[in-house]
């Protein structure tokens, strides 16, 4: 499969959208998304807009989303990276004691799914955390304790279980998983 991989940009918020209501519709968005596709295809134009906006190219820089796209110009996948900062509370209320990034709201469609997608993703995910003067530490990500397919890709490009589980919201039995991927030495 033909694709490249770049972060988005500003005026893309239609495709960004599209991307986003497909992934809430596979058959485990629950066990990806803390979101669902009724609540996102209510929220209006400049939802979006702002989204985009801010993950893109020349957003503010501390988030960027990258996609996969096609040689016809269809997105087939995206990842986004938060920019997360040592001493400062995170959106699950932790305090990282480093530098980090966090990959959120990754998603491959499901007939780019074993072409490749998902590992060139995450390899601009990584490169572009490395690359951050900050000095990021570390690259981590939370997986649902029921999501093997997402666990299993996980761990095939190198991230390892931390052992930190964090309860989800509204489902008492339910974990997320902590997996992190440590800046090589040297």
């Amino acid at each position: 499969m033909d694709f490249s991989i770049r972060v988005i940009r500003s005026d893309e918020w239609e495709k960004g959208r599209e991307l986003r209501l497909v992934a809430l519709r596979d058959p485990v968005a629950h066990l990806a998304f803390l979101d669902t596709y009724e609540d996102a295809v209510a929220r209006p134009d400049s939802f979006w807009q702002e989204r985009t906006e801010g993950a893109s190219e020349d957003g503010p820089g501390d988030v960027r989303q990258f996609v996969a796209e096609a040689a016809d110009g269809r997105w087939l996948g995206t990842v986004t990276v938060l920019v997360e900062r040592a001493g400062t509370e995170t959106y699950f209320g932790d305090v990282p004691a480093v530098e980090q990034t966090h990959v959120v709201g990754v998603f491959v469609r499901d007939e780019a799914r074993g072409t490749g997608v998902i590992d060139a993703l995450y390899e601009a995910a990584v490169e572009w955390s490395w690359s951050l003067e900050q000095g990021v530490e570390r690259v981590r990500l939370y997986v649902h304790g029921e999501n093997v397919r997402a666990q299993a890709a996980y761990r095939r490009m190198g991230f390892v279980d931390t052992g930190v589980r964090v309860a989800l919201h509204g489902q008492e039995d339910a974990q997320e998983l902590e997996f992190e991927l440590l800046r090589p030495a040297g």
